[in-house]
């Protein structure tokens, strides 16, 4: 399993589906309010009644880490500012918004499931 971590195959694959999730919530999700219980959130949040203007600038920053992550560009920092949105982003919407979530537990499961990835990336391409 280790040498399966440390190939080319994983770094590749990893890199793809982390920029892909990122790209994914921040264009589809928030800018073009695929789902739209996220400006739910974001408005919930910010405690302001048309959040859409706040929710698509959201899913810019979201679409540029997820750009960072196909780079390539400095993994760990990469890491590191994925890290601090999703621990940001998950404590605002459980504490704030946590009756307009689907599952709290859920979301944090992923959501830590995401990150072990993350840095397995980031951290195997550090030694290539």
């Amino acid at each position: 399993m280790n040498s399966f971590l440390q190939s080319g195959t994983f770094h590749t694959v990893a890199q793809f589906v982390i920029g892909s999730v990122w790209v994914f919530h921040g264009l589809y999700s928030k800018i073009l309010n695929g789902i739209p219980r996220h400006r739910l959130i974001v408005g919930k949040i910010l405690s302001v009644a048309n959040p859409g203007l706040a929710t698509r600038a959201i899913g810019l920053l979201e679409v540029l880490l997820g750009a960072w992550a196909f780079t390539g560009w400095q993994p760990v920092k990469c890491a590191a500012v994925q890290t601090a949105a999703i621990v940001s982003m998950n404590a605002l919407e459980i504490f704030l918004a946590g009756e307009l979530l689907i599952s709290a537990i859920g979301m944090v499961l992923l959501n830590l499931g995401f990150l072990y990835l993350v840095w397995c990336w980031a951290l195997v391409a550090r030694k290539a």
